[in-house]
């Protein structure tokens, strides 16, 4: 096959089959969060480890490797010469396309289909043992998960530390060596705000986010801001999970859940607007190039940034609650009624070390992935064993925000990503926060009137942005590309400092000259 674009349709077409089977799982995967009766997780598994290596044997097939070699270098893993008629964009695609390859073939398919079952059970099991706080029920599939990413990282190796092979997967070319600097700048300047935080004697009072509040009306307001930000409801779905995740299956069937509770109104509320972010990246992904890498998110560190972006850059600000609040004290009018606007503006923005990641506030929130991430490396490097991390988890809190939990539930246990084997997934949570920053200082400079827009209730104007900028080129440039590409800039921790000192030092009242 000589003519480089029937080549490629070839391998789009094998592509978009292995899509299909990939989705199948994920719709697999939802349902199992969402809806799936607790007596089917052991056949669940082995559905979706039945499925999932049948994608991965499919992928790294012999034929899928002859066709990439009519057309990539794989000294390079560029497009070669004889690729030369295609475009820029079906010559990322084929980047993209070889790295993947490149990585799914170092991996054993009995080995996918060992991590994909032991991953399904022991999310299972972690939800139980949760909420059951028994660390010791849970700690036997933890084990095993460990054990799976350290031969993981055996199969995929790596040039320095064996923690970048899983790093690699969800933020491609982040190491260790480039975060660990990053991350103690990001330190140094919370730890200073912090500092000056705790030095006011008249925190804002936050009691008000804790009354009674009826669950099916949060559910509703929740909705009412996802239309708003232009989550499409006729392709995308608001379900209940025990905890909030997006997933997708194409750019028309994009899937967000939230988790509420009757007396905390910020959980429900900011967990719909932060995978509202994460849905309107899926939901705005070029249809045409599904199956492929550039019908795909760039990375979790991009992804996470819509999310943050919509949940705390917009929806913890003034211009924003200047529309939405009256909104809702209409749902809420005995409880809100004769609250201001500043005020329930300060409580949402109070910063308070607290125990639980998703609930944390702007400041302290990459403390808690600080957290993570080190426990992450000592795991990863052996320097600690499984059955000790609820003692590490404990010590690390009181290092980092001067608290420690009394139960594993609201420690050790309190993320759903090591059930699932997501070890290397934490850190994109905070490059995430930094690209936000960055984006949405971009966003308001090419639309003027963006904070206007905002004030009124009308959030399309940073969708469309959004779209136009990020989400329609999927995986066509590296994240420092589009980054680059988009603000001129490499990434910084400045922007991001920057914003939390002028927004709590208005909700506190201080200034802090950097």
């Amino acid at each position: 096959m000589s003519d480089p674009t029937q080549t490629l349709t070839a391998l789009k077409s094998k592509l978009l089959e292995i899509q299909h089977l990939k989705d199948a799982a994920a719709l697999l995967s939802w349902d199992q969060e969402t809806h799936m009766p607790a007596g089917g997780g052991q056949t669940r598994a082995e559905q979706l480890a039945t499925l999932q290596t049948l994608a991965h044997a499919k992928f790294v097939a012999p034929e899928i490797e002859d066709l990439l070699l009519h057309l990539i270098d794989p000294a390079t893993g560029l497009a070669n010469t004889g690729a030369g008629g295609l475009d820029d964009a079906s010559k990322a695609l084929l980047r993209e396309t070889w790295r993947d390859f490149s990585r799914a073939k170092k991996l054993p398919s009995n080995f996918i289909n060992r991590l994909e079952r032991e991953s399904s059970l022991a999310q299972q099991v972690w939800v139980e043992a949760r909420g059951r706080d028994d660390f010791l029920q849970y700690l036997p599939n933890l084990q095993t998960i460990i054990a799976l990413k350290s031969e993981e990282i055996d199969y995929l190796g790596y040039d320095d530390c064996p923690y970048d092979a899983l790093l690699d997967t969800y933020e491609p070319g982040a190491t260790v060596s480039q975060l660990q600097p990053l991350f103690a700048t990001l330190r140094h300047g919370l730890l200073e705000l912090l500092a000056h935080v705790r030095e006011c004697a008249a925190p804002p009072d936050d009691r008000i986010l804790f009354q009674t509040y009826d669950k099916q009306q949060q559910l509703a307001f929740g909705e009412l801001v996802l239309q708003k930000m232009g989550y499409d409801f006729n392709r995308g779905r608001l379900d209940l999970s025990a905890h909030p995740f997006t997933t997708s299956f194409h750019p028309t069937d994009v899937r967000v859940t939230t988790r509420v509770f009757e007396q905390d109104l910020p959980s429900c509320l900011f967990s719909c607007i932060h995978e509202g972010g994460h849905g309107l990246y899926e939901q705005g992904l070029a249809q045409a190039q599904y199956g492929t890498p550039l019908g795909e998110t760039l990375s979790l560190g991009i992804h996470e940034s819509q999310s943050r972006l919509w949940e705390n850059t917009v929806g913890r600000s003034k211009a924003f609650w200047m529309h939405f609040f009256p909104l809702l004290q209409q749902y809420f009018p005995s409880q809100l009624g004769a609250t201001s606007m500043d005020r329930f503006h300060a409580a949402l923005n109070r910063v308070k070390p607290s125990l639980i990641r998703v609930e944390a506030d702007e400041v302290t929130y990459n403390l808690h992935i600080m957290v993570r991430f080190e426990i992450e490396l000592a795991l990863i490097e052996k320097q600690i064993a499984v059955k000790d991390l609820p003692g590490l988890w404990r010590e690390k809190m009181q290092e980092y925000l001067g608290v420690a939990p009394e139960r594993d539930a609201d420690g050790v246990m309190q993320d759903v990503h090591w059930s699932l084997g997501a070890l290397g997934y934490f850190p994109t949570y905070t490059l995430g926060n930094l690209y936000a920053a960055m984006f949405f200082e971009q966003a308001c400079r090419d639309v003027p009137a963006l904070e206007t827009d905002i004030q009124r209730g009308c959030l399309l104007p940073l969708k469309d942005w959004l779209n136009r900028n990020i989400h329609r080129y999927g995986r066509q440039y590296s994240s420092d590309d589009l980054l680059q590409r988009i603000t001129g800039c490499t990434l910084s921790v400045e922007p991001f400092l920057s914003y939390l000192r002028t927004k709590i030092g208005d909700v506190y009242g201080f200034t802090i000259n950097p």
